[in-house]
């Protein structure tokens, strides 16, 4: 644990989880500046906005921080790429999907989009890496395993740490054999995405305090802590079963420096926020967010699971004019209100409050 805090020049044991739509630079810079390692969201931002964020990123930080991406395969609608069956079966998903949102949208007097669906979120590529490589950040996290080999390569080029999402022991091993050089194992009580890569089992999925040991005597690097942590009571527990840090998200969500949308705080905020569930119905993929309407009625099965749910991350285009209408109404029917089954005791105050006194009893 020593030689890993050392290699980044880490105060305290507290990493702010990226939370992509919810934040920027601004939040990260406040974790780092308390002693944390902050990170930023990268999956959702272009390439001008991912350049302007690593600039304020380099010229302010006071610490090192992390850059997050996803490195999942995204759907294609190119025929030549696919084969046939596989692109009919994606197509039939699409239509399916708009299909079941066609009520939704005649109630609110909308017009579906037209055409494919279009991903919001794009995966970590060799343009990408050569945009980030110029800034050299000192931590790269990746979610939904890791890239390809010679871009994780190019990325430890510049001595860069490397971090990944595990949500079993499998996947643990994995990332330490394929070059992780830390491991962050997530419990199925963190908020947003599941960062499960190799099965869409969700029964495989287990709580933090379950996993954490498991994982700890599985591999060799440092693992992280990640899931259900709001306080430092709990940054304790993670320690007493051999966490070498926690990673936190929800909890700084409410920190005035985060930028959810202004329902997504209220939610957070409201008797609401202690019922959260997996869904798949905002991207397509299994995320932990607060029960609302959407979840409720586009299940086909268990709260919050829809079977049309097209690939990840296309789900989104459908729901995307459906989410603006509402808000634009001041409800909260079709947003995201991601969050960790510990919302309850998350609490309004600045992210450098919230940093140190998570890592209250630990220095590092």
């Amino acid at each position: 644990m020593n030689a890993w805090f050392q290699r980044l020049g880490l105060r305290l044991p507290i990493i702010q989880a990226p939370m992509a739509g919810a934040q920027d630079s601004a939040l990260a810079l406040a974790v780092t500046a308390a002693g944390g390692l902050g990170s930023l969201p990268a999956a959702t931002l272009s390439a001008p906005a991912l350049r302007a964020e690593l600039e304020r990123l380099r010229a302010a930080a006071q610490g090192p921080y992390a850059v997050n991406f996803f490195c999942h395969t995204p759907p294609a609608h190119d025929p030549a790429r696919e084969a046939a069956r596989e692109a009919a079966r994606e197509a039939a998903r699409e239509a399916a999907w708009m299909a079941r949102l066609a009520p939704h949208y005649h109630d609110a007097g909308l017009t579906p989009p037209d055409g494919p669906a279009v991903a919001a979120r794009a995966p970590f590529d060799a343009a990408v890496a050569e945009l980030v490589a110029a800034f050299r950040p000192p931590v790269v996290s990746f979610h939904f395993g890791l890239p390809a080999p010679e871009l994780l390569a190019f990325v430890k080029s510049w001595g860069a740490v490397v971090l990944s999402s595990a949500t079993t022991v499998e996947e643990a091993r994995w990332l330490e054999r394929h070059g992780a050089d830390a491991i962050i194992a997530q419990g199925l009580e963190a908020g947003g995405h599941r960062g499960m890569f190799l099965s869409d089992d969700l029964s495989t999925q287990v709580g933090t305090m379950a996993l954490l040991p498991q994982v700890v005597r599985a591999v060799r690097v440092p693992v992280i802590a990640a899931g259900g942590i709001a306080d430092a009571r709990g940054v304790a527990a993670a320690r007493a079963l051999g966490a070498a840090a926690v990673q936190v998200g929800t909890a700084y969500l409410l920190c005035p420096e985060a930028t959810p949308h202004p329902l997504h705080r209220a939610a957070l905020q409201s008797p609401a926020a202690a019922h959260t569930a997996l869904t798949n119905v905002f991207t397509g993929r299994p995320a932990r967010g607060i029960v609302n309407h959407a979840m409720r009625a586009l299940a086909t099965g268990p709260l919050g699971w829809c079977a049309d749910a097209p690939a990840f991350p296309l789900a989104a285009h459908g729901i995307a004019p459906l989410r603006a209408h509402a808000e634009a109404a001041g409800r909260d029917d079709w947003t995201p209100l991601w969050a960790g089954q510990a919302a309850p005791l998350c609490r309004p105050q600045p992210a450098a409050a919230l940093t140190q006194a998570l890592a209250v009893g630990w220095p590092p």
